[in-house]
């Protein structure tokens, strides 16, 4: 034995890649769409609310308007959005984790979203952030940089048929990346090692290469998300 980590030839989760191709093709419910639109209009919100120059008036009707809508949520109970999947839904039905999911999620107005394609070998990703990530002027805070990357390349590990939880993101920034022009994401499945799982990233802006990632991955027993959830639920209730 040589000692050095095997590379992956083909990708080894077509339940991931089923998912993705779900998720693109598969018509929204009704209720889907009511939190996409809910979330949509939420983004609205956050990403004019941190440049606005409104007076005073219409930032304290919104204040009552936001307040009215967050009410409408508070007697019902709060749900899990993993339902049996694992990390970026390598099993299972996928639009509990995918539509919820803080950087990939339609009906997360956290999310900017990032939509997600498997092509060949490669995840390709694509993305356009608003106002409110904002660090540098005009820029995308590194933070969310890292954080799209950690999904990117959570994604990306799922390829490997054994998907686990992070266990090192290294991302080099080699250009600022715009706020409010489409971004371009691109993660590999660089190679296998035992429960180890190595993957590599870019993000560009048109042809301007922004950051790269490397990320390690370490594959985890399937009772242990249902482990977490349990833990999470106990917490909450």
């Amino acid at each position: 034995m040589s000692g050095e980590p095997d590379r992956p030839s083909t990708p080894g989760a077509p339940g991931w890649a089923a998912a993705i191709a779900a998720l693109a093709t598969t018509e929204p419910t009704p209720r889907r769409a009511a939190l996409f639109r809910v979330a949509d209009a939420i983004r609205v919100v956050l990403h004019r609310m941190v440049q606005t120059s409104a007076p005073n008036d219409v930032i304290e009707a919104a204040a009552a308007d936001v307040e009215a809508a967050a009410d409408r949520f508070a007697d019902h109970t709060s749900k899990s959005i993993y339902e049996g999947f694992a990390e970026s839904a390598n099993a299972g039905a996928p639009f509990g984790f995918f539509d919820h999911s803080p950087m990939l999620g339609r009906a997360n107005p956290l999310a900017p979203p990032i939509e997600l394609w498997l092509d060949g070998e490669v995840i390709r990703g694509s993305a356009t952030f608003g106002a409110g990530y904002e660090g540098p002027p005009g820029c995308v805070h590194g933070g969310y940089v890292a954080a799209a990357f950690d999904e990117v390349l959570g994604s990306t590990q799922s390829l490997s048929g054994s998907p686990g939880m992070t266990a090192r993101l290294t991302v080099n920034y080699r250009k600022p990346t715009p706020l409010g022009v489409p971004l371009t994401f691109e993660g590999r499945l660089e190679a296998v090692d035992g429960r180890k799982i190595y993957t590599r990233g870019e993000l560009y802006a048109g042809d301007v290469l922004c950051a790269e990632a490397e990320g390690l991955f370490v594959s985890i027993a399937p009772g242990a998300f249902a482990a977490l959830k349990a833990q999470r639920d106990e917490q909450q209730t």
